[in-house]
């Protein structure tokens, strides 16, 4: 259970670091392509939470929590991959209202997982920051696609590192509950 979550955390910040590093070095794009940029990002996330979900055992809030996040991504990718040429105040309405919902289903999914692992902080960061990223992207629709593109690149690449650091501890605390404990002889005591 713990080595799928935790190349499900591995897909998801490389995802989020390929397209925050796009949006940072390319910010001039136009909305067309940051449109497909951000459909394939919200495409991959939302099914590497759903694929989570469905092949994973244990917690139903948790899983319930990452297809919910899944299916959020999913729908908004085939949105906005399906009509990229849709107006700008359409595409920061959609950019919102992702970030804003896959950032509650990460917070929710961390405050699940809490009582498994001890380094929940870093998924309540990486939701918190979709959150913030969300509301700042909704309260300026106004500010264009090169901002939108820097908040965006900004946002993803903070989740990416996040969730690559919760994958990365993750992986520390599965390696160390499989390491064989050492055995004490009676010469030892």
């Amino acid at each position: 259970m713990r080595r799928q979550l935790m190349w499900t955390l591995v897909v998801r910040s490389f995802a989020a670091l390929m397209f925050g590093a796009l949006a940072l070095v390319w910010p001039e794009v136009t909305v067309l392509a940051l449109a497909l940029l951000f459909g394939a990002y919200a495409l991959a996330d939302g099914l590497a939470l759903l694929t989570s979900a469905l092949h994973r055992g244990g917690d139903v809030g948790h899983r319930t929590a990452h297809a919910a996040g899944g299916a959020l991504g999913i729908v908004i990718g085939v949105i906005t991959v399906a009509w990229p040429g849709i107006t700008a105040l359409a595409l920061v309405s959609l950019i919102g209202a992702w970030a804003v919902g896959a950032g509650a289903a990460e917070i929710w999914a961390a405050a699940r997982f809490r009582h498994e692992l001890h380094h929940e902080w870093m998924l309540f960061a990486a939701g918190g920051a979709s959150v913030v990223a969300g509301v700042l992207v909704w309260a300026r629709p106004d500010a264009g696609a090169l901002v939108i593109a820097q908040v965006v690149g900004v946002y993803a690449m903070i989740v990416g590192l996040l969730t690559l650091a919760a994958a990365w501890r993750l992986h520390g605390a599965t390696a160390a509950a499989h390491r064989p404990r050492p055995t004490r002889h009676a010469w030892h005591t």
